[in-house]
């Protein structure tokens, strides 16, 4: 069976603490002002936080400790935090 590996890329990421909603909404929209009550921030209840991302497949959450990607070509999409580790490595960039 044939067998392929993954391209070397260098993506931009972010890490959801539940303190950075600014600077995640920063690297979500850096064209746009940010609003905290933004459609985008959505708060299910006072001990779970979570930030919705438009994703190519629909509407998806990122709860804190999820790093939030941004692909090759712009999209965005959560990421858990063991398969963040095992995928990505930091650059020097």
């Amino acid at each position: 069976m044939p067998r392929y590996r993954k391209r070397p890329i260098e993506i931009d990421a972010i890490q959801w603490t539940g303190d950075n909603i600014n600077a995640v909404m920063d690297f979500m929209h850096p064209q746009e002002p940010v609003h905290v009550n933004s459609l985008s921030h959505m708060r299910f209840t006072d001990a779970d936080e979570l930030v919705g991302i438009q994703t190519l497949e629909g509407l998806m959450v990122a709860g804190i400790g999820d790093w939030i990607v941004r692909g090759v070509r712009g999209e965005l999409y959560p990421c858990k935090p063991d398969i963040f580790a095992e995928t990505y490595e930091p650059t020097d960039a």
